[in-house]
Parts: structure tokens; sequence; C-alpha cells
């Protein structure tokens, strides 16, 4: 769904900026907690890769968001009919 979001030319570049920074963010070594810290170090994971994900699907135009649903329901339709 993302892939289809962050291709569509109509996405707004701060929104493509924020999906790429949350992904970054959730797959880099470097937190803003470190991990070694107790409780405090995966707590911060918890609370800011959803917060993140949440702010960049409702900053996402309602006209993309439904185009890229169908597109994606088309995708997996044209898959089971492959298989």
């Amino acid at each position: 769904m993302l892939r289809l979001i962050y291709k569509n030319p109509r996405t707004p570049r701060y929104v493509r900026w924020l999906a790429n920074g949350t992904l970054l963010y959730a797959i880099s070594p470097i937190d803003l907690i470190p991990d070694f810290i107790p409780i405090l170090g995966h707590v911060d994971d918890a609370i800011i890769l959803p917060l993140a994900m949440w702010l960049t699907f409702k900053l996402i135009p309602h006209t993309v968001l439904r185009e890229c649903r169908t597109q994606l329901e088309l995708e997996k339709s044209q898959n089971n009919q492959t298989e």
C-alpha cells in the first residue's frame, strides 16, 4: 500500500518524506533512546513508530488513498487468478 501511495504523483512531497523517515527510523539501529536502557529503550519505538504511521496516513489526501486501495485490490485479484 505504501509503495502505491509513494509512487502516486498526487501524493504530497512532505507525506513522502514522512513515510521515508518513518521507514528509516524503523530499520535504523539508531534510536532516540537506546534500547539498552530498561523499559524506556523499547517504549520510544512503541510510541514513535505508530504515531508516525498514523500521521502519514492522516496526511494522505483521501482521493489518493482511495485510488491506491482500489489499485491494491485489483493487484490482489489478478494475483489470485494467476495462482
